[in-house]
C-alpha cells in the first residue's frame, strides 16, 4: 500500500454550505494530524474566509496561503492586501475574514490548537447540511445526519449536531441517545450542551439533565 497520495485541487469536489465555497482537503486525503482546506472566491468581492475569531471555544492558530488570485484580509479591522504567494498567520482571538480581489482567488487554510493533539471533528461532512438547519428543516437535517453518523461513527461532532437537530425536530429520545454518544467520545460536548439553545425543547427532561449535569 502506498504511503502517499497526489491530487490536483480541482479533483477535490467543491462544497457549498451557503457561505463560502470550499474544498475539503483534509477529508479527501484522510489527514488526521492537522486541519487543512481550500476556499475560493469565484468573483471579485466574494467573501472567501467566513468572519470568525477562533475564540476560547476553538482557540486555533490558523495559517492562510493565497494560492491563486489576490485577497483582501481584514484582521481585527486592519486591511491587508495579499497577492498569490502571500502567507497570513492569525492567532486565536484575532477577528479575521478575507475577500477576493481577483476572480478565482483561492486560499489554503491550515489550523491547529497550540499544545493539543489535532482531533478531526468531521465538520466538513456536516457542512452541506447547514442550510437545512438554518432554514428550520430539522427533520431533513436529522435524517441526513443519521446517515452520516452511520457512515462515519468516529466523529463526535456529527453525533452532537445530529442530536441538536433531533431535539429541534421533537425526537427527544434520539437526541439524548446521540448526545450521549458525542459525550462518550469527547466530554467537552457535555458543557456545550448545557448552554446550547438547540436543546431547549428537551432541557427539562430527566435523561438530558442527568447527562449534562448542572
Amino acid at each position: 500500500m502506498s504511503g502517499y497520495a497526489v491530487s490536483h485541487l480541482t479533483e477535490i469536489d467543491e462544497q457549498d454550505d451557503g457561505r463560502c465555497p470550499w474544498r475539503p482537503i483534509r477529508h479527501h486525503f484522510g489527514i488526521t494530524g492537522f486541519g487543512v482546506n481550500a476556499w475560493t472566491g469565484h468573483d471579485v468581492g466574494d467573501r472567501i474566509i467566513n468572519e470568525h475569531d477562533e475564540d476560547e471555544t476553538d482557540a486555533d492558530e490558523e495559517l492562510y496561503l493565497v494560492l491563486a488570485g489576490s485577497a483582501r484580509f481584514e484582521l481585527d479591522g486592519e486591511r491587508v492586501l495579499a497577492p498569490a504567494g502571500t502567507l497570513v498567520f492569525a492567532q486565536p482571538g484575532v477577528k479575521r475574514t478575507a475577500f477576493a480581489e481577483l476572480p478565482q482567488t483561492t486560499i489554503i487554510a491550515l489550523g491547529g490548537t497550540p499544545g493539543q493533539a489535532y482531533e478531526p471533528s468531521g465538520w466538513e461532512l456536516w457542512a452541506p447540511l447547514r442550510a437545512r438547519y438554518e432554514e428550520g428543516r430539522y427533520d431533513e437535517a436529522a435524517d441526513r445526519g443519521l446517515e452520516l453518523v452511520e457512515a462515519h461513527p468516529h466523529y463526535p461532532t456529527l453525533f452532537y449536531n445530529l442530536a441538536c437537530c433531533e431535539s429541534l425536530a421533537g425526537r427527544s429520545t434520539d437526541a439524548v441517545g446521540h448526545l450521549r454518544r458525542a459525550i462518550d467520545m469527547a466530554d467537552r460536548f457535555r458543557a456545550y450542551a448545557r448552554d446550547d439553545a438547540d436543546f431547549a425543547p428537551i432541557c427539562d427532561e430527566p435523561a438530558f439533565r442527568e447527562l449534562v449535569g448542572g
